[in-house]
């Protein structure tokens, strides 16, 4: 029985591996789309106050990018990014994050989370106003210029983009910048005319290309929203499913607070409207006769209505950054946005890969290293687990005493199955012993083994985050290679098959697995035996193609676990000896 339940352990972690494989998504680079159009400010239709295009102040007609002239840029220099805002069209579209690099590589480009429409992968923000249902005021759109009142935007220093339409109206934005990643945007209209202005203030997301879709399950990438308390996270795919020009596919929901953009993995672009202000938000898609543009964002509900001599403004804030899970739970308390935290895809089982983070991220503020922090956090889990593993020894400790009077019953009954079963049943229980106490520390732990693995995979506190020696991202696989003798032999084995990556602490892993095993009674059965020779080997080449962090945590857990197998062991060696009752061997011969 011993064997029995080490196989179920054993196959439910095979389970759990092969799933990760499974779902996982592969490593793949963003493929360059077609150029493609920018939206214009359209008049929305008279039977609603709201738009009927995809987005507010979409057009659902195809669109063309703005005629070449001068370009005029504001240049941004805060502490945490740098870029410009195209003064054509008032566009947030074009930022670097200074903290952040491509890859480890010395020299590496940083981090570009916005993007120009005319440059491969078109990322942007747009703020403007919609007319009401047959209104002729003049509103700004793609191809007006602005004029600033500043030669550049800092964060010491906030930006007035004004523009006056000719009718009298005076149309300003006023842009800041935080220490990181939050733009704060007010929406100002000032009305010389003789006749009051009312418009509908927007703000939106452009995403004009569409990433490399990894199929994968571990993490949401595309548009995300909350709004009033309920998260929608939708698939660029959902968007794009039978839009052919001049058709679009659209989703709205009205609400007082929330926030909604498009995420990445590690990135994020988000406009947050004033919160407890009805607005609508919004995803959409147009074809657009090229790549295709996704488009998420708000439009006011109820428009801002502006008296003759008056001045009215609306505040909104605008996110482009990383997704620091600290930083956007600051965001969240100090603006009042609704579980922004959320903008991490900590899942379904939140309630403990987030706590779990939090611990990991405590102890690597302590010990200053990841890795270290994966370590002590797995001595916290062993101190944690250490009753039921306790309880587990102690279990197999009766099980093998109890050998020779199991091997007995399957002697005698070997021809009635079910007269085996009854009889080693009443043996278990006259004897007090649980048969499957030995699987329950391996199925709790599996929650903890899925939750670090999500934390090393989404989080981008782990994303680069350093170990030791050749382990410079714990969150990607250990890229030493044995079949290349580490590099000895200038070749990459993996252009034939991506199996032929084995690093070195795969292996270490798959030493310290086989080591484990050989504190475990051998299995009486050869077919057994062969089985678990090969598993070491088996979960070896699965664990080569994990985050080196997970793989880390293993070898330093499986350590763990014999030293604290070999302690309990030996105190139940020493009890048994006191009452006179023989000690099983627990090692292997």
């Amino acid at each position: 029985m011993d064997t029995k339940r080490f196989i179920v352990a054993t196959l439910l972690s095979a389970m759990v591996l092969v799933g990760f494989e499974y779902f996982m998504p592969k490593q793949t680079h963003q493929q360059a789309a077609q150029q493609s159009a920018q939206a214009t400010s359209q008049t929305p239709p008279a039977n609603r106050p709201v738009p009927a295009a995809p987005i507010a102040g979409a057009s659902s007609q195809p669109q063309s990018i703005p005629a070449p002239q001068a370009e005029t840029r504001l240049p941004i220099d805060g502490p945490k990014v740098s870029g410009s805002i195209d003064l054509l069209g008032a566009r947030l579209d074009d930022m670097v994050l200074r903290d952040y690099h491509e890859t480890i590589r010395k020299g590496s480009p940083l981090v570009r989370i916005l993007e120009p429409a005319r440059d491969p992968q078109p990322n942007y923000v747009e703020i403007g106003w919609m007319n009401l249902p047959g209104g002729q005021v003049r509103v700004p759109d793609a191809n007006t210029v602005w004029t600033a009142d500043a030669p550049k935007l800092t964060g010491e220093k906030p930006v007035t983009l004004s523009w006056d339409n000719g009718q009298g109206v005076t149309f300003q934005i006023i842009v800041s910048i935080d220490s990181h990643y939050m733009f704060a945007v007010e929406q100002r209209i000032v009305n010389h005319s003789a006749q009051p202005v009312a418009l509908y203030p927007f703000a939106r997301v452009d995403r004009a290309y569409t990433p490399v879709e990894t199929g994968g399950y571990l993490v949401h990438e595309g548009p995300i929203s909350v709004i009033d308390g309920r998260m929608d996270e939708s698939s660029y795919k959902s968007l794009r499913t039978g839009a052919t020009p001049p058709a679009n596919q659209s989703w709205t929901r009205a609400g007082q607070n929330g926030w909604a953009g498009i995420t990445d993995k590690y990135w994020l672009t988000a406009v947050i409207p004033q919160q407890g202000t009805a607005v609508t938000g919004s995803y959409g898609y147009q074809a657009n006769q090229g790549a295709g543009i996704y488009q998420v964002g708000f439009i006011a509900q109820a428009p801002t209505t502006v008296a003759p001599g008056m001045t009215a403004a609306t505040t909104s804030h605008v996110f482009a950054g990383a997704k620091e899970v600290n930083l956007l739970e600051h965001y969240e308390s100090s603006l009042h946005i609704p579980d922004f935290w959320k903008a991490v895809d900590f899942g379904w089982f939140a309630f403990l890969t987030r706590p779990i983070f939090y611990v990991l991220d405590w102890l690597n503020t302590l010990l200053g290293n990841f890795g270290l922090a994966l370590m002590a956090f797995t001595l916290l889990v062993k101190g944690l687990f250490f009753p039921l593993a306790t309880r587990q020894f102690r279990s197999m400790g009766k099980m093998r005493q109890l050998q020779p009077k199991v091997q007995e019953i399957r002697e005698r009954y070997k021809g009635d199955q079910m007269a085996m079963n009854q009889h080693m049943m009443a043996l278990y229980k006259n004897e007090g012993v649980n048969p499957a106490a030995g699987c329950m520390p391996a199925l709790v732990q599996i929650p903890v083994f899925w939750s670090l693995y999500k934390d090393l995979y989404i989080t981008i506190e782990m994303r680069h985050a350093p170990f030791f020696g050749w382990i410079q991202d714990l969150s990607a696989p250990d890229l030493t290679n044995l079949f290349n003798l580490f590099g000895l032999i200038p070749w990459d084995p993996t252009v034939l098959s991506p199996f032929l990556q084995l690093g070195v602490w795969p292996i270490l892993f798959g030493l310290t697995m086989y080591l484990q095993q050989k504190l475990n009674p051998a299995a009486m059965d050869p077919a057994q035996q062969r089985v678990f020779q090969m598993m070491p080997v088996l979960f070896t080449f699965f664990m080569a193609r994990q985050p080196a962090g997970l793989v880390i945590y293993y070898c330093w857990n499986n350590l763990l676990t014999m030293a604290q197998q070999m302690l309990i062991q030996r105190r139940l060696d020493g009890a048994l000896k006191k009452t006179g009752a023989p000690a099983a061997p627990a090692v292997r011969k």
